[in-house]
């Protein structure tokens, strides 16, 4: 199974372009032609352009302006573009560099190739949906299927989850995830397996998967063994068009669909076991 590539349907890759000595409405005139990220560094402006947009364009549109066109960095699988990490706030968290200074409450991140930084929408209605059910009483403990990054366990363990477990057939991800746990001093409150959800016995009250809709229907039944009595499941990554597919999925094991929120195209499931 493949817990990684979030964004099924690849865009063209875009690229950035960086001025020197731009004239004053230069960002203006970047915006109108769909820059995606936008940002002074070090006295250079710097621009992330998609690909539909050549250079001539560019050229004609800032007057022939001197600028520097290099390959843009990509982030959550190549579904993310921006210039730099920079802190972001989702639902109650807020999400801050690795390299910045400690806030309190916040979620330091490494700028590592595991995929969750936040910024894709599936990553971000997982965060939101945590807000909401461990608001209160947190359960006991989290699993978390495909960690990336550890951005979901580890926002459960600063909402006040006292322990997660998290999973992941990437050890690039496995060792991501011990970073993220380390920078933020939760290091003694996270587990990392790696494998799948077979690869770790027991239940838990909570189990997310924010993997795509093929791994999470080939993986119903081992994810669905891992959930607790009147335990729930937050499954993501999901494509609107697949939804349906995954739910039903879930519930031929015994599960109940509770909530579904959807953003930009992308879907978020809640389901709450029946035993």
């Amino acid at each position: 199974m493949e817990f990684g590539a979030r964004n099924a349907v690849r865009c063209h890759v875009p690229y950035r372009l960086d001025f020197p000595a731009p004239p004053t409405d230069a960002l203006d005139r970047l915006v109108a032609l769909g820059a995606l990220d936008l940002e002074v560094i070090d006295g250079v402006l710097a621009a992330i352009l998609p690909d539909r947009v050549s250079l001539d364009e560019v050229g004609y549109a800032l007057e022939g302006t001197p600028m520097t066109a290099s390959a843009a960095t990509a982030r959550d699988d190549g579904s993310v573009w921006i210039l730099r990490p920079r802190p972001v706030r989702v639902g109650s968290l807020l999400l801050v560099p690795g390299d910045a200074a400690p806030v309190a409450g916040a979620l330091r991140l490494i700028d590592g190739p595991a995929f969750g930084t936040g910024l894709h929408p599936t990553t971000a209605l997982c965060l939101e949906l945590l807000d909401d059910l461990l608001d209160g009483e947190p359960p006991a403990r989290v699993l978390d299927v495909g960690i990336g990054s550890g951005i979901l366990a580890l926002a459960a363990l600063l909402k006040g989850v006292p322990e997660a477990v998290g999973v992941d057939i990437d050890r690039g991800a496995i060792a991501d995830s011990a970073e993220n746990a380390r920078l933020n001093g939760l290091e003694g409150r996270l587990t990392l397996v790696h494998g799948g959800p077979e690869a770790v016995t027991g239940t838990w009250p909570l189990v997310v998967a924010n993997v795509l809709p093929a791994p999470l229907i080939e993986m119903a039944s081992p994810v669905t063994h891992r959930v607790s009595h009147r335990g729930r499941v937050v499954l993501s990554g999901i494509h609107q068009s697949m939804a349906q597919e995954v739910e039903r999925a879930y519930v031929r094991l015994g599960m109940r669909r509770t909530r579904a929120e959807t953003r930009d195209g992308w879907t978020a499931l809640v389901l709450d076991a029946s035993w």
